[in-house]
């Protein structure tokens, strides 16, 4: 399985990846381009596609659309200053042709700040809802985590790969 980790920079994309692959996760720099971690997970390889989120690398993410199976957008969930912004960027990239058919994880990181906006408070900002068009299509799941903590990893790692499984079945 393919997957595409975004988000604007600072999010935790890096700490998250490490995360997974049981890596270390003190000392990261941010991504200037793009990380690739391989990982087996319930019996599947993910290829965990880690590409920068600063504003000016934003706009080569199209160059890693092909044949992606999910994309990961991770949001810091403290940062409600950006959140339009996350709001923008995660509009444009489902109306990407590429990206059609690919599940969306959507991460609310850093819930272990105390001042953090909650899982459902970052769907409302984000506008991420069933009524939505850009949704309504779409297999996608909001997880509240915490890259520090590790907490919701799991549970979004594996709604994502069951979901991609399930359309990956059926299509065969």
């Amino acid at each position: 399985m393919r997957l595409l980790v975004l988000g604007l920079d600072n999010a935790g994309k890096t700490t998250l990846v490490k995360r997974w692959c049981g890596q270390f996760t003190g000392d990261i720099e941010p991504t200037l381009g793009f990380q690739i971690q391989t990982l087996e997970y319930q019996n599947y390889t993910l290829h965990l596609w880690d590409v920068g989120g600063q504003k000016s690398i934003r706009s080569y993410w199209r160059n890693y659309f092909e044949q992606t199976d999910g994309v990961i957008f991770v949001i810091d969930s403290v940062d409600v200053v950006r959140l339009d912004d996350c709001r923008k960027e995660l509009q444009d990239l489902l109306q990407q042709e590429r990206l059609a058919g690919a599940s969306l994880l959507v991460l609310a990181n850093k819930q272990d700040v105390a001042t953090a906006q909650s899982g459902s408070e970052i769907a409302q900002h984000l506008e991420l809802s069933k009524d939505n068009p850009l949704y309504d299509k779409r297999h996608w799941n909001i997880v509240p985590c915490s890259a520090v903590s590790g907490e919701g990893l799991i549970e979004g790692m594996d709604w994502l790969v069951e979901d991609i499984a399930s359309r990956i079945f059926m299509m065969a």
